[in-house]
């Protein structure tokens, strides 16, 4: 098994790139509204039970990843690179694969605030995530979650000076902004040496 954590802010394209990531390497797509979406309807985007259960959930879905020794799993989430606590919480919940010794690669997606605020309300995007239909809500979220986090970092760089300091998770940061999303599944693939189907 392999694991690719794809990162990165709100309506970058790490589900659709993961999608594409999946079709040409036969792995599987496990995107951060899988969970989201059932529990959003519940208790309400970022109440305690909503936190709590969706840590959970994404957790036991590693361990079971583990379990069935699936041939890989594309993972997406949203971290805040400036806040440890972020990165620490991600090392958590993929915690069961870096226990059982698999590989666990990171890649970072970005774009400019215009081109993701554009994306919302596609169809795509509206389908595989019901919460986003409010689209005024959803670009809201969007400049609300940029203007108190930074999504992006300065991989090259050292962590001394102020580069990726989680060597448990190696990194590789690529430019989505454009809309092919099989073009930087290629790239990404290509990248990281993974087996194509």
């Amino acid at each position: 098994m392999h694991l690719l954590c794809v990162l990165g802010p709100p309506a970058v394209g790490k589900m659709t790139v993961g999608r594409a990531v999946c079709d040409l390497t036969g792995y599987r797509l496990f995107h951060n509204h899988v969970t989201i979406e059932p529990l959003i309807t519940l208790f309400g985007y970022g109440t305690p039970s909503f936190t709590r259960l969706n840590s959970l959930i994404r957790r036991e879905v590693m361990v079971e990843a583990v379990a069935a020794d699936l041939p890989g799993l594309v993972f997406t989430y949203a971290a805040d690179f400036d806040n440890p606590e972020d990165l620490e919480h991600l090392r958590w919940l993929i915690g069961p694969v870096l226990e059982a010794g698999i590989r666990v690669d990171a890649v970072e997606l970005s774009a400019p605030l215009d081109v993701r605020l554009a994306r919302e309300g596609l169809p795509d995007r509206v389908e595989h995530k019901p919460s986003k239909r409010d689209v005024g809500w959803a670009r809201e979220h969007v400049r609300e979650l940029d203007a108190r986090a930074r999504f992006n970092t300065a991989p090259q760089a050292p962590a001394a000076e102020g580069g990726w300091p989680w060597p448990w998770l190696s990194h590789l940061a690529f430019d989505n902004e454009h809309d092919d999303a099989t073009r930087t599944a290629e790239r990404i693939v290509d990248a990281l040496g993974l087996p194509r189907r």
